[in-house]
């Protein structure tokens, strides 16, 4: 393994030799600092436009050393030594901080942080749609129609935009269950997970309130797909594998169904060449479900059996369906699988997924406009991941720390790698004593990194995350702001749900019989305006009056001169 990661450092280090050198130069860093603050100046003409879209794009698991790990591995994959690469979303010109806690927890999970962000309410831990009043797992009372909070892509349903979502998890997860669900416990997927109290009292599962309100949304792409048919039947890609359902029902038929009598050109995908056989222009509303929970992990995408597409490429399939109405969208794009690879203490897996997340960025910068999109890329919540030991510049990210050739050994007398995990089953020991990981193939998908408490799964972190924006009003993000404030500010750029009226007026001023003109500045209704234009006509009378005056008496003045120098002679 040193071996492997000696050949790997020299490679990536001799591809970045020419970066390393000029930046030894000050006057590198005076062009590129100058190229920073002349990118920043150009932010002083904000985007005050009424946004048409919006696109939030939700790293899973997503901290800052998520992002900055990811950046570095992007680089390496590139043939560079990483750390100088530029993500997708690092090219956002605004940016703020989001806090992740919710009502019952310092350190939050998915669906109240989801909750938060998309419908503007924080909730406790665990419950999706509902206030902070709802108890996980205790049906009765919970559903009440005041505990209901509903979320941004349904008001902007109600108010003639188009709505969808795509995630590498399943459809019925917490992040896009966050979209339509209404129910106190995340982890109902199907009916089989339904408890008794919570069928006696009139809970539905994730699954069956997808249904429900699947006439709001134009698409809908991820896993899952064990949840909507009954265990009668078998996968289509998995023939052995039975499906979930225990009420007998199949959800699939039912959404077709659905789809039909809204007069809809439907289809229904669950492999890669049914996706990219879709043709938008003649396609009013997709259903994609790609594998019967979550979708692979990107790293081991390319050995499905049936094929499943890219983050990417559905992100590019969504924005062509929903950009068909001419009244806007809000898609929600989730790369889900970050937090999974995370829990699993894999920094592989949840990295690479990091990677292909910023490429579905990049697909949805170069789809859309920042004079009518804005562009949204945050997470729901970080990881207790780390990134350390004064590794050199150009080591391979999931070496040991600081290189593989002269590593650096801790108080054990052991080495240790430059990615880690505070607790997760990466915690390994021989002899009640930490593994020594020299000669442990560390770069490989398999690899869990040391953590420092033992778990079976990995938690998630409490610290704020990032807010990255563009587009319209994508300025009123930066600074630090509660993570429901991101709900309030699409509402507010979008004219949606309870901002709708002041948003309009906002961008839209009074009118009086379809008129406006604007006098110094300043918009007025038609009659007001033709009171100003006779105030200025009379401005304009005096002027001109006074003007012709002052002109007479100088050459009066002038013309009296030399006749006064002739009798003096």
């Amino acid at each position: 393994m040193s071996m492997i990661c000696f050949v790997t450092m020299m490679c990536v280090c001799s591809l970045g030799t020419a970066q390393v050198l000029n930046e030894r130069s000050a006057h590198f860093w005076e062009l590129r600092n100058q190229a920073e603050l002349d990118e920043a100046i150009t932010k002083q003409s904000l985007n005050m436009r009424k946004a048409k879209n919006v696109i939030i794009l939700v790293g899973d698991g997503m901290g800052i050393t998520t992002i900055t790990s990811g950046r570095i591995l992007k680089g390496q994959v590139s043939g560079t030594s990483g750390e100088e690469t530029k993500l997708a979303m690092d090219k956002f010109p605004f940016s703020g901080i989001s806090k992740t806690y919710s009502v019952n927890k310092q350190v939050s999970d998915s669906a109240s942080t989801a909750t938060a962000f998309l419908t503007g309410v924080k909730t406790n831990d665990f419950i999706l749609g509902l206030t902070g009043s709802a108890q996980r797992g205790i049906c009765k009372g919970s559903i009440d129609e005041n505990n209901i909070v509903t979320s941004v892509l349904i008001e902007a349903k109600n108010a003639g935009k188009s709505a969808g979502f795509v995630t590498t998890t399943r459809i019925n997860h917490a992040t896009p269950g966050a979209t339509y669900a209404h129910t106190p416990e995340r982890m109902w997927y199907g009916d089989a997970d339904l408890t008794e109290e919570a069928k006696e009292n009139g809970c539905k599962d994730v699954a069956q309130q997808f249904i429900d309100n699947s006439h709001l949304f134009t698409v809908a792409l991820g896993g899952g797909r064990q949840y909507f048919r009954p265990n009668t039947t078998y996968d289509e890609e998995y023939p052995n594998n039975t499906n979930a359902r225990l009420d007998g029902q199949d959800l699939i038929k039912q959404w077709k169904k659905i789809q039909l009598q809204q007069g809809n050109r439907a289809a229904y995908v669950w492999n890669a060449t049914e996706f990219a056989a879709i043709n938008p222009d003649n396609t009013d509303s997709l259903l994609g479900l790609f594998q019967p929970k979550d979708m692979h992990y990107e790293a081991h995408r390319s050995g499905d059996v049936a094929g499943e597409p890219s983050l990417s490429e559905m992100t590019a399939k969504a924005i062509s369906l929903l950009k068909k109405n001419e009244e806007g969208y809000i898609l929600l794009v989730e790369g889900g699988r970050i937090d999974h690879g995370h829990h699993e203490g894999n920094a592989y897996l949840a990295l690479h997924d990091l990677v292909a997340f910023d490429d579905a960025i990049d697909t949805a910068v170069q789809m859309t406009s920042d004079d009518e999109t804005m562009l949204i890329v945050t997470a729901d919540h970080s990881h207790v991941f780390t990134i350390g030991g004064y590794s050199d510049r150009g080591n391979p990210i999931f070496g040991l720390a600081p290189n593989a050739i002269k590593p650096t050994l801790g108080d054990d007398n052991k080495t240790f790698t430059t990615l880690l995990y505070g607790n997760g089953p990466g915690y390994a020991f021989e002899s009640c004593e930490r593994e020594n990981v020299t000669g442990v193939p560390t770069d490989v998908s398999t690899y869990l990194q040391q953590s420092a408490v033992p778990l079976s799964y990995e938690t998630h972190g409490g610290e704020d995350v990032i807010i990255m924006s563009r587009g319209p009003m994508a300025h009123l993000f930066e600074g630090v702001h509660e993570q429901t404030y991101i709900a309030h500010v699409i509402r507010y750029a979008t004219c949606i749900g309870k901002l709708s009226k002041d948003c309009n007026e906002r961008f839209n001023p009074p009118k009086e019989n379809g008129v406006i003109l604007y006098f110094l500045g300043i918009s007025m209704t038609s009659s007001k305006a033709v009171l100003a234009l006779y105030v200025t006509l009379a401005l304009l009378i005096i002027t001109s009056i006074v003007a012709i005056a002052a002109n007479i008496h100088i050459y009066r003045m002038v013309s009296s001169k030399p006749s006064e120098q002739m009798q003096k002679v």
